[in-house]
């Protein structure tokens, strides 16, 4: 029903064609076809992943997203300041276009692909492998069944005896990370409507941001936990290795570790080279954004 009444929203105004996604990838094929026949505007109803993929398909091309929030937590469209409610998301993004709220950001790129707003790699990419197996409960489940899958991973499906990668950038190495993220905005996700602040320079405009954890022991890491629920803003510290405003990070793995991007898990690899590369994507944005 809500996919009606946003395509009846739209048409209202403007010319529309409605495109189904039915498979993995799917998304990217769709986005990209619909830029290279002219489409100046692609609404896209669906979660982090979908959005990742159309994302991929319009990099480059002078047709813009538009994202309307259709998933279980919906990091990007949340961060942009569009409404949860769909039909309220769709109204703000047609005011956006009205006002020419469009504009070109910046894009996190990794082994061929871009990210909206950030990869995780060793925990959090392990959390979401789990939270995948359960596919079928995450719209339903949501936030619970991320905080379940936390404490899942952490006893039984990661291992936490040695530090899992190295990172460089700019000259610097710190050879002991347990769990690294790359960020392009931020928050780094939501629990329910608290965001979880890791990396508040990170924007559309600069370059990435950098969060390495260094430690699994669990005091120091509850604490951390602790700072974020509460909102206090992450330091760099002998447990935490922080930067902002990178062109270039390197991942090297101690051995393989699992990655995540844009909530979507994409397996194990033994090393990642991260570049941000600005203006790359068209987008619409929201007039309080």
């Amino acid at each position: 029903r809500a996919r009606v009444l946003i395509q009846s929203i739209i048409a209202e105004n403007h010319d529309v064609h409605l495109a189904l996604t039915s498979r993995r990838g799917h998304a990217s094929r769709l986005a990209r076809g619909a830029a290279s026949t002219g489409t100046e505007i692609v609404f896209v109803l669906g979660g982090d992943g979908t959005l990742n993929e159309a994302a991929n398909g319009l990099a480059g091309s002078d047709c813009a997203l538009a994202p309307l929030p259709g998933g279980s937590t919906n990091v990007f469209a949340r961060t942009l300041g569009i409404p949860d409610d769909p039909l309220e998301a769709v109204r703000s993004l047609l005011s956006a276009i009205d006002a020419n709220q469009i504009r070109s950001v910046g894009l996190g790129e990794v082994g061929g692909r871009y990210f909206l707003f950030h990869c995780g790699m060793g925990f959090d990419a392990a959390v979401v492998q789990q939270v995948e197996r359960k596919a079928a409960l995450k719209r339903y489940a949501g936030h619970p069944l991320f905080i379940w899958a936390g404490f899942n991973t952490w006893l039984n499906h990661y291992d936490r005896s040695s530090p899992r990668m190295s990172v460089k950038h700019g000259g610097k190495l710190i050879n002991d990370s347990y769990f690294t993220v790359v960020l392009n905005t931020n928050p780094y996700t939501y629990l329910g409507h608290r965001p979880l602040s890791f990396a508040p320079a990170a924007t559309l405009d600069n370059g990435l941001s950098l969060v390495v954890l260094r430690t699994m022991a669990f005091k120091p890491v509850m604490s951390i936990v602790k700072d974020l629920v509460s909102g206090k803003q992450l330091r760099d510290s002998n447990t935490l290795h922080l930067a902002d405003n990178l062109p270039e990070i390197e991942i090297v793995g101690h051995k393989p570790f699992p990655y995540q991007l844009d909530g979507d898990f994409l397996g194990e690899v033994s090393s990642l080279k991260f570049t941000w590369v600005p203006k790359k994507l068209r987008l619409v944005c929201p007039l309080i954004a």
